[in-house]
């Protein structure tokens, strides 16, 4: 009877809160139940005329990426099935997921001893028969409702009210033979011995030959066995659970999901590339042959602004000046036994995208000259966005020379001095101008060094990844050699063609095709800028009918603006076209750009067959192309998939609904001497089935070698072995990731549905950013915002990810069509999609950060989100149609839970468990840095790679800064101290010494004045220096440290040797018993005739003394290797480089505050500023008035930098408000309370600041 109640309350209990949950406000009941029920409409707009591309082209860069006239039809019957609903709010409907359990299916299913207990009829038999098979069909009831996985509380009251009503057919031993016991959520407990369980019917059991038997005894038996089986103590993973489990409800995997059915795939190949006599050993041997023997032919033509032809580049031009380049950078930039540039250095190339002839080459000087080119985009301001991953990209690859023209370094910004800024993130860079003027011409008997192909790295080029971060692909020669070929092969290229190009030159088809494919077949290449495409969008076309030419490299967006255009000009012919290379045909809305394009331009003589999309990444490189030339079988494909089936990552033909149809084109077949496999895009890289969508994998000489300075990442990317169902490698060829999802089909053609930047993993389900953009710009986007400006990503909140679309909104449009247009959106994307949006956000017109060519920043804009700092005109949030993974209500734990037995544990004094963080042996590093043992060396080779970098910067009490430090600075300084020693200090070698001196000239003297004695081999120890007013307490403790380590010498100031003579310090010490003084005040100009280096780095460094609060002494001995493996881990475990700044309020005398100050900058090579703790007592505002203007993320104070703050910013409120504080982490160096930690982290939120980080990470590290 107490099981019947107890789950008759749980009925009630869950059918009340499905009302709750009906009535939220918002969200009407009708509504929900017509979105299940309804079926889908008819769509109720008709296709639109061809008119339609006559409309006036709207602003963005972006403009037709996603258009398409079937999509367009789909939203708009998808809206017509709301057309007539009126909501509350302008909210599409709400969802359950089928992908989260829900709680009524852990409930345990009804008493089957208890049914009839409801008539009374407890006392006859008849009633007990009837009674017991009415459960019995209550507890099938019960097991079909789980198997199907309702979740409604309507079933299961339905079923318990109406189960009477069924007919009774068969016989007790069948129904229980039907049964499948383990699928009951609760098995039954035989060992109670309540009045309940004696009343009830007895358990029966299907036996092996369907007899029914009793089970009591065996259960009891499987019980005691099962207890025999469980470990007397859980093991130790069982003490640590995910909150992620216990917190909110798991997403539990949809059973009637589609799965592949197909059979594994095999790699495909592509055809072998073939050998021609004439093909140079190397690119740069190409460019000497056509410069010598064709001095006179065109190699590249470049375009103003109007469209007109403004310069031509023979390749005689070429050769030369880019001879002269060659020569200049390896002999003309330093001395003869100092160069600035050597063979294998890297550069940076700085050129607008309008001027393509002096880009082209400074490219083939470098590669003459041996140098690495890194192209880069032209920076405009100090705070571009993206310009810090780009400064940390050239500073990892050591780069500290550009090479521009002298229009654009006049373009540059500049200082109130004339200088160029210093760009954010940047590395200090020496600007080199490569006009001819400035070159010098190379001696008749210097010749470049031209051999054969290698795996030397040719160039470098940048990519930006989804989370931000710039990564540097390199290419080494024999792979743009072998690319060169492929593409060779593939487009049918020969000598003399001319090539219209309309993408950006420096880097992905648009180098491949228009700057080095070009030479090596001695192209013709007329470089269209995208400037010209906005003024005049039927440029490209103009050229391909006036210049014949043969092959033109587009865009969808080019497609579009040339038919936006068509009308002001209608006498051009494009029967001289081969191939008509769309590079974005990876994208899958682009075959609606090109259906639309031939249908209009195949009057103009434009053959079907010239449309040729491709698929690139610059990893890969070229993945695939269709070919120009009509062959058998190689015919255009579409293909017309299901979006449900490709957000499980499947293939099925649509064959349902047209509105969630997504139609692909083909790319064309496997490059020439490359092989593609697809694998599965997450976890260990498994082969897909044929059925199944996965990342494509390409095996070719042709792809990139590796990320620059990234030996991890490369490997998962470029060193990809694929493997069977079982786990096994199929084969031994590595294979490179080309971050572009699709599906080899039939004939062995490539379709390409998306890219792994854009994939959106929302509660399982694979989406598309591109398809969720396609579905927002098909609903009337024109009015309300421009349509090349909408961001999509994801945000992860409650463990999962949730979409979040973000547009520009158009300055005239008003808030109430703003919010219907978001609306019409929210709902087209959830009929669709099947998903629900988070967040759709319209900013101001201009105020997202832009890329270089004008497309929209996601990454950016997506920490703009999260900061809080977007400042959206109209905002609609709909967490509840997407968040369906609430907390689980809170459960008592029964016994004694895990955290209870790590307490135990712990008080018991058992250590059940250790920490350990990675090992430093095993992780690369930078190179130059991990081949010096000691930090001297280090800081000598930073004197010379980067002698202007600035390592410090002190500040004084008005946060003023009050003196820096540069790499060279200090280290003549440490040399002028060194000497010193050897002069004055008769010193021997092992001996230790004192440096004593405050914080104010810590960094000058104090820092690399115990580097230097490392280097002489003494032993320096650092000690606070005594107060003046207070030396009777404060004297002791130097006197102490100076006798137990036995010093032989003091470095300290004048004004301090004189306090150490002085009578006040004779009254507390014997002054007559020092060790040597000296002062390093004024120091001579000498350099030391040769500089020590230790025999072993395990040889001691210096002594590290502390003082306790008590006042014990202790004193640590560090080694050299000891230095550098704590500063290693100091660099990664904070992730310190040179282009980063920290700040520090420590005391520099012991531990990590000795640490940071003093050794830290010197290997990792960022920029400390310095901040003395005593100057807080005078301004306790400097430390964070600091933080807030240098925008600093790590911060080192100690427990008394932080009292003082919280105590002491009562008074500051008001000035506090008008700051902004980026994401901190603060590091305590020493075992703070917690209270005081969370007190101080609380306390900007608790006034109303304005912080733009939405949580404050609190780090103490002990040492």
């Amino acid at each position: 009877m107490l099981c019947k109640s107890r789950w008759l309350c749980g009925l009630v209990f869950f059918k009340s809160l499905k009302e709750l949950w009906i009535r939220f406000p918002g969200v009407d009941p009708a509504l929900q139940k017509e979105s299940r029920n309804q079926t889908p409409a008819p769509a109720a707009t008709s296709a639109p005329s061809s008119s339609k591309y006559h409309r006036a082209r709207s602003g963005g860069a972006r403009d037709e990426r996603y258009r398409s006239d079937i999509h367009t039809e789909a939203v708009q019957a998808a809206l017509a099935k709301h057309k007539e609903q009126k909501m509350a709010l302008p909210m599409p409907t709400k969802r359950r997921s089928t992908f989260v359990q829900s709680p009524a299916d852990a409930c345990t299913p009804p008493d089957t001893s208890s049914a009839s207990e409801d008539e009374g009829s407890l006392r006859r038999q008849a009633a007990l028969s009837a009674a017991l098979h009415q459960s019995l069909q209550n507890a099938e009831s019960w097991i079909n409702r789980s198997i199907q996985g309702s979740s409604t509380s309507s079933s299961a009251s339905s079923t318990l009210s109406h189960g009477e009503g069924k007919g009774t057919s068969g016989t007790l031993a069948d129904v229980f033979a039907n049964t499948r016991i383990e699928n009951f959520s609760i098995p039954p407990d035989v060992t109670a011995t309540t009045s309940s369980s004696s009343s009830s019917a007895p358990e029966f059991f299907p036996s092996p030959l369907g007899v029914p038997v009793s089970s009591r005894v065996s259960t009891k038996i499987q019980q005691l066995l099962n207890t025999l089986k469980r470990p007397k103590r859980p093991p130790l993973k069982e003490f640590f659970v995910d909150d992620f489990e216990e917190i909110v409800e798991v997403p539990q995997p949809d059973p009637n999901q589609p799965k592949p059915e197909g059979r594994q795939m095999t790699p495909v190949k592509g055809e072998p590339l073939g050998v021609v006599c004439n093909w140079p050993p190397a690119l740069e041997a190409a460019l000497q042959r056509w410069g010598t023997t064709q001095a006179k032919c065109p190699c590249l033509t470049a375009l103003d602004v109007t469209g007109k032809p403004v310069y031509t580049l023979t390749y005689g031009k070429l050769w030369s000046r880019s001879l002269k380049l060659a020569y200049t950078l390896l002999n003309k930039l330093g001395t003869k036994n100092e160069p600035v540039l050597k063979p294998g250095d890297r550069v940076a190339l700085v050129f607008p995208n309008n001027d393509p002839v002096m880009f082209m080459v400074a490219f083939y000087g470098c590669l003459l000259a041996e140098v690495i080119p890194v192209p880069i985009e032209v920076p405009l301001t100090r705070k571009d966005a993206g310009g810090q991953q780009i400064g940390f990209l050239l500073g990892s690859c050591g780069i500290t020379l550009a090479l521009t023209t002298e229009v654009c370094l006049k373009g540059l910004p500049k200082t109130q001095n004339g200088e160029i800024v210093q760009f954010k993130g940047w590395p200090r860079l020496k600007w080199v101008v490569t006009d001819s003027k400035y070159l010098s011409k190379s001696p008749k008997d210097w010749q470049p060094n031209i051999s054969t192909a290698g795996t030397e790295p040719a160039y470098i080029e940048y990519k930006t990844s989804k989370e931000g971060s710039v990564m540097g692909v390199t290419v080494s020669r024999i792979a743009m050699l072998s690319h060169c070929q492929a593409l060779s092969q593939a487009c049918n290229y020969s000598e003399g063609e001319t090539i219209v190009n309309v993408l950006d030159f420096k880097k992905d088809a648009g180098l491949w095709h228009g700057m080095l494919t070009n030479v090596m077949n001695k192209l013709h290449t007329l470089s269209v800028p995208y400037s010209v495409m906005k003024t005049c969008p039927l440029s490209w076309v103009q050229r391909v009918h006036t210049h014949k030419a043969k092959v033109a490299l587009v865009k969808c967006r080019d497609l579009h603006w040339a038919m936006m255009a068509h009308r002001d000009q209608r006498d051009v012919s494009l029967s001289s076209l081969r191939m008509l290379i769309v590079t974005d045909g990876a994208n899958p809305w682009s075959v609606s750009s090109c259906d639309a394009f031939l249908s209009l331009f195949q009057s103009h003589g434009l053959k079907p067959e010239a449309i040729c999309p491709c698929a690139t990444s610059p990893e890969a490189m070229t993945v695939a192309i269709r070919r120009g030339i009509v062959r058998p079988g190689s015919h255009a494909r579409t293909a017309i998939l299901s979006m449900s089936g490709l957000s499980y990552g499947v293939i099925r033909v649509n064959t349902e609904d047209k509105n969630s149809a997504l139609t692909v084109q083909d790319v064309g077949h496997v490059m020439p001497g490359g092989m593609m496999c697809i694998v599965k895009p997450d976890g260990s890289p498994q082969l897909c089935k044929t059925d199944e969508i996965g990342e494509i994998c390409v095996s070719s000489r042709t792809g990139g070698m590796l990320y620059y300075g990234l030996t991890g990442v490369t490997k998962n990317t470029f060193e990809v072995i694929p493997v069977n169902s079982a786990g096994s490698p199929v084969g031994d060829v590595p294979f490179v990731r080309s971050g572009l999802l699709g599906f080899v089909g039939p004939g062995s053609l490539v379709f390409v549905v998306g890219k792994i930047d854009g994939l959106l993993t929302v509660s399982g389900r694979r989406h598309n950013a591109d398809d969720i953009v396609a579905t927002g710009l098909a609903v009337e986007s024109i009015k309300t915002v421009y349509r090349g400006r909408i961001a999509v990503f994801s945000v992860s909140v409650f463990y999962d990810e949730r979409i979040v679309v973000v547009a520009e909104q158009r300055p005239d449009a008003s808030e109430e069509d703003s919010f219907q247009w978001m609306s019409r959106v929210l709902q087209a994307i959830d009929s669709i999609h099947q998903v629900g949006v988070y967040c759709l956000a319209l900013v101001p017109a201009n105020s997202l950060p832009k890329t270089p060519l004008g497309g929209i920043h996601i990454s950016q804009t997506k920490q703009h989100f999260l900061e809080g700092s977007l400042h959206p005109c109209n905002i609609l949030m709909c967490p509840h149609t997407c968040v369906t993974n609430l907390p689980k209500p809170r459960q008592k734990q029964p016994g004694v839970g895990p955290a209870s037995v790590m307490v135990g544990n712990l008080v018991a004094g058992k250590r059940i468990a250790q920490a350990a963080g990675r090992d430093l042996g095993q992780i690369e590093d930078n190179d130059l840095v991990r081949k010096h043992q000691f930090l001297t060396e280090v800081l000598q080779w930073r004197a010379q790679a980067t002698p202007d970098h600035v390592l410090f910067l002190l500040l004084n009490a008005k946060g003023t800064p009050v003196c820096t430090a540069t790499c060279l600075q200090l280290h003549k300084r440490a040399e002028r101290i060194a000497s010193v020693l050897y002069d004055k200090g008769h010193l021997n070698a092992g001996d230790n010494v004192v440096l004593l001196y405050p914080p104010g000239k810590v960094m000058l003297a104090l820092i690399f004045a115990c580097i230097q004695a490392v280097v002489c081999w003494l032993h320096s120890v650092t000690v606070r220096p005594p107060h003046a007013q207070n030396l009777t307490a404060t004297l002791p403790t130097v006197r102490m440290i100076v006798d137990v380590s036995k010093a032989a010498c003091i470095l300290t100031t004048q004004t301090l040797m004189r306090l150490l003579k002085s009578r006040e310090a004779a009254a507390a010490v014997d002054v007559k018993t020092w060790p040597t003084i000296i002062d390093t005040d004024d120091l001579p100009r000498k350099r030391l005739p040769q500089i020590y280096k230790p025999p072993t780095p395990e040889m001691l460094a210096y002594l590290d003394f502390s003082v306790s609060t008590t006042g014990m002494l202790t004193g640590v001995k560090m080694s050299h290797s000891a230095v550098n493996a704590l500063c290693r881990a100091i660099k990664l475990q904070c992730e310190l480089y040179s282009s980063r700044q920290i700040a520090i309020c420590l005391d520099p005398y012991c531990g990590l505050g000795f640490t940071l100050w003093c050794l830290c900058s010197v290997y990792s090579g960022h920029q400390s500023i310095l901040i003395p703790p005593m100057e807080l007592e005078s301004n306790l505002f400097l430390w964070l008035s600091t933080v807030s203007q240098y925008k600093i993320r790590d911060t080192f104070c100690s427990y008394s930098v932080m009292e003082l703050c919280t105590k002491g910013l009562g008074n500051q409120i008001e000035v506090l408000k008008v700051r902004t504080f980026s994401p901190l982490n603060f590091c305590t160096t020493n075992s703070t309370k917690c209270s005081e930690i969370l007190y101080f982290a609380r306390y900007p939120q608790s006034h109303r600041l304005l912080c733009s980080s939405a949580k404050l990470v609190v780090l103490s590290i002990f040492l």
